[in-house]
């Protein structure tokens, strides 16, 4: 996604600097001038520039991107930490719920930089590949600070990309992330083949466990029938190139649960989010059993058809 909002903005005649962890990888990136590695295919816009140095990336920036996945982002941003200037907003584009703390990914960057950084969420149904071959697509900048969020969406938006903007940060977040989580189960339910009707029936109960969690911590209900909620939810269900959906498909074809994650090139969020969103249903009392059924069959080795039997069986009640 670094990638994709580097060419989007590049193609829009802005400066634009890219920074990665590995200073290795990315003199392999700058000569390739592709992402070989995450966007294959796709070549990089040669105005784009290169910045191995934690010291100088930051220098002179007006807006920062963080695109790194959820799970990296603290000793990523405590790496470039002493570099920040808290007066330069950052956008996170990143999807998750970091484990143990149980914060978003504007919350995380927040902890380590203080809470005066301005920090704004880009989310959304963006395939990255899509957004490469300049297909259209939306996405909605989330910010408390209103100006903040219309800044992002004036900056991003492109004639293949609308941006909307949204004050509520939380539901924008929190959707990005459990989000995943449905899109695994979804994945499983491909892998065994039950057809349309049982992923049908997936997609509005997994949306109807979100939304709950969602409201229970402060997020609007409305944000979740959104573009970041619904939307995001059914790309990333139905897409054959979606990181999530496609290690459920392997488990659901058999696969197991190591295997499967070995076999997929990037990070899988929606596997360690599984494990943030059940402590959180436990910590607000919110029934969330599809996330359940997952956690089991990822951490406790349950088996798909068992889960899925658990499942019908529940005790029927009023939608």
């Amino acid at each position: 996604m670094g990638s994709v909002c580097s060419m989007l903005l590049c193609d829009k005649g802005l400066a634009v600097r890219m920074w990665g962890y590995d200073a290795k990888q990315l003199t392999q990136i700058k000569d390739k001038k592709e992402n070989f590695k995450f966007l294959p295919g796709y070549k990089l816009p040669g105005s784009l520039e290169f910045e191995p140095s934690d010291s100088e990336i930051l220098k002179n920036a007006e807006l920062v991107i963080s695109a790194v996945p959820c799970q990296y982002m603290r000793p990523v941003w405590q790496r470039l930490k002493q570099y920040t200037n808290t007066a330069v907003p950052i956008v996170s584009v990143a999807k998750g719920i970091e484990n143990d703390t149980l914060l978003r990914p504007s919350q995380i960057i927040s902890d380590v930089l203080g809470e005066k950084i301005k920090v704004i969420t880009l989310s959304g149904p963006t395939i990255a590949e899509e957004i490469a071959k300049k297909l259209p697509a939306t996405a909605t900048a989330a910010s408390k600070d209103e100006r903040l969020a219309g800044m992002v969406q004036e900056i991003f938006n492109a004639p293949y990309l609308r941006v909307y903007r949204n004050s509520d940060i939380i539901g924008v977040e929190l959707a990005g992330a459990m989000k995943n989580v449905i899109a695994i189960a979804a994945g499983i339910v491909d892998g065994i083949r039950i057809g349309n009707n049982a992923k049908a029936a997936l997609l509005c109960r997994g949306l109807a466990e979100i939304t709950r969690l969602g409201v229970a911590m402060g997020a609007r209900e409305q944000t979740f029938a959104g573009l970041s909620g619904l939307g995001d939810l059914v790309t990333t269900c139905i897409s054959p190139a979606g990181r999530n959906r496609s290690f459920g498909q392997r488990i659901g074809k058999g696969q197991a649960v190591k295997d499967a994650t070995e076999a997929t090139e990037s990070v899988v969020e929606g596997i360690t989010t599984c494990k943030s969103v059940m402590d959180l249903a436990r910590k607000y009392k919110i029934d969330m059993p599809i996330t359940e059924a997952v956690y089991q069959i990822l951490f406790k080795g349950k088996s798909v058809s068992t889960a899925i039997g658990e499942l019908m069986a529940r005790q029927l009640k009023a939608e």
